[in-house]
């Protein structure tokens, strides 16, 4: 498995590729975008003209892919074209379904698809501070491990095909929550006159602090959301599959529903911006205006 195959080189994919070249990998890439496949060449990296063609000469394929109608006309690409390839690592947040609809055609071309979502922005992706959620075939898990280690911290398997998409939208329900109330708290700060990077750093090395704290509270210390480790309008997505997942199971979530308004606000402002902009939501609301500052809020 030197040769591993990546289809989608955005945020998530050219810092997967980036790593596992890292890790001596030779990455065969592709993307949609001719300027993703430039970087990824400029990177180190062989990029081609199409998903087939990573097909052909990856023994092990890692797909980040925007939409199922992206994850449909890949699964039809490597179908059409798998030979080298027998294991395709699914890393998007889509909904399941349509996972399994890619599963069924890649099976029937002798390809094992794994439910691999992973847990992490686009920042902790560079930095190797990835932890996947794997589900599916135990054995091809297994086998492809040493890829997983290439990019992510962690990996865990979680069960059979779809058990990882469900952990994904469970913890993507506790990020967004998490997201709001770091934003919360650190604009209740500002307007109790305290310095913003000192609370930050005194929170975040006590009980109330969380991940999302660590991670978007600098970017909402400065106040600048214009280079996204998650764009509001993809959070969109993710935040659609998880309202969906949990009424269907019936299941109540109040705390992540009154985020939904905030993070609407944020991405009608800005949608290219980073999620963590719903502070400068939160500074609207509270009538807060920073003084003094350059930087961009979202």
């Amino acid at each position: 498995m030197n040769t591993v195959g990546m289809i989608g080189l955005g945020i998530m994919g050219s810092a997967m590729a980036a790593n596992l070249m890292k890790a001596r990998y030779r990455v065969i890439g592709y993307d949609v975008l001719a300027a993703r496949r430039r970087a990824h060449t400029g990177a180190g990296g062989m990029a081609v003209q199409s998903a087939g063609e990573v097909a052909a000469r990856a023994d092990v394929i890692i797909c980040s892919l925007p939409s199922t109608a992206a994850l449909a006309e890949t699964a039809a690409a490597l179908a059409t074209h798998p030979g080298a390839a027998r294991i395709a690592i699914e890393t998007s947040t889509l909904p399941i379904a349509a996972k399994e609809e890619a599963r069924r055609r890649l099976r029937a071309a002798g390809i094992t698809l794994l439910d691999c979502p992973l847990s992490g922005t686009g920042a902790q992706a560079r930095a190797k501070d990835l932890v996947v959620y794997a589900s599916g075939a135990r054995a091809a898990y297994r086998r492809v491990a040493p890829v997983l280690d290439g990019f992510a911290r962690a990996h865990y398997y979680v069960g059979p095909f779809g058990a990882g998409s469900k952990t994904k939208y469970i913890a993507n329900l506790l990020v967004a929550i998490h997201n709001v109330a770091a934003a919360e708290a650190l604009v209740l700060a500002m307007k109790a006159g305290l310095d913003p990077a000192t609370t930050l750093k005194v929170l975040a090395d006590g009980a109330g602090s969380s991940r999302m704290l660590q991670v978007r509270g600098p970017m909402m210390v400065r106040g600048d959301y214009s280079t996204p480790t998650m764009k509001l309008e993809v959070w969109e997505k993710d935040m659609r599959i998880i309202g969906d997942f949990a009424r269907e199971l019936r299941s109540p979530t109040p705390l992540f529903r009154a985020t939904e308004p905030i993070y609407a606000a944020a991405r009608a402002k800005a949608p290219q911006d980073d999620t963590g902009a719903v502070c400068a939501v939160l500074e609207n609301m509270a009538k807060y205006r920073r003084r003094g500052r350059t930087s961009r809020k979202g």
